[in-house]
């Protein structure tokens, strides 16, 4: 009886089993490649979110709020940002620009640096030093704030630099640790809503009476929760004073 192929390592593979192995190889290989494919296309889209380098660096002039998060309210604006618009900002890395801002409140200034921007989302992530902000010349006031009412929203507390586009997705549990380290370095907070809340979806997030996010909502960073509080407009920002004592996952 004629042996029958047997494979040894260090021996050259039995020509009897060389097509059985490429075949075998070629199948491995498309499983896997379709096996990606599927579980790229199950996941959710992360969203048109991302740095806007294509505008080049943005420069524009406006008077400074603390909500307690530092807002820019545009009195001076370019082609891309109107004057009008209402910009959260953050500094490089996961830091916010509190420092740079603080002094400034309720004056003017000028900013410089690039959008970060997801549908009607925009931050501004500035340059370091003087360049990124600095005190302008001119006066003028912050829009008066326009009471909204008390709501209760569902929805998911991200921070407002990585679900701008500085990441993708920027959202959800796998991206809790991160979010909460740029929260805690100052990065505004950002409350996605599931619905759109006088026409936006996006809300500045913050504790009551102009206060920063108490420590109570960190745990619920990046989770699905609904949550009650007051929404005041700032400018072209909505800003969610929220009460934590409401707060509530959803299953």
């Amino acid at each position: 009886m004629k042996p029958k192929p047997f494979f040894v390592g260090y021996f050259p593979i039995p020509k009897a089993l060389r097509m059985f192995l490429l075949c075998a190889a070629l199948f491995v290989v498309t499983l896997m490649a379709a096996m990606g494919f599927v579980m790229g296309a199950v996941q959710d889209d992360p969203g048109p979110g991302a740095y806007r380098f294509d505008y080049g660096r943005q420069t524009v002039t406006g008077v400074v709020e603390l909500t307690p998060y530092p807002l820019l309210h545009v009195t001076q604006g370019n082609d891309r940002i109107k004057a009008g618009d209402t910009l959260m900002m953050s500094a490089g890395g996961k830091a916010g620009v509190d420092a740079r801002a603080v002094s400034l409140d309720g004056q003017m200034a000028q900013v410089s640096g690039v959008v970060l921007e997801r549908g009607s989302l925009n931050m501004l992530q500035l340059r370091g030093g003087r360049n990124g902000m600095q005190a302008a010349k001119g006066t003028s006031r912050a829009p008066a704030p326009v009471d909204e009412g008390r709501w209760k929203l569902t929805g998911e507390i991200c921070d407002g630099k990585c679900v701008a586009g500085s990441m993708r997705p920027g959202r959800g549990l796998a991206h809790k640790a991160c979010a909460n380290l740029c929260l805690l370095g100052g990065v505004p907070p950002v409350f996605v809503s599931s619905q759109p809340v006088l026409d936006s979806e996006f809300l500045l997030i913050t504790g009551p009476d102009n206060t920063p996010l108490p420590p109570a909502a960190y745990d619920a960073v990046a989770q699905f929760i609904s949550v009650e509080g007051h929404i005041t407009r700032r400018g072209s920002l909505l800003v969610f004073a929220i009460d934590t004592d409401t707060l509530e996952l959803v299953q």
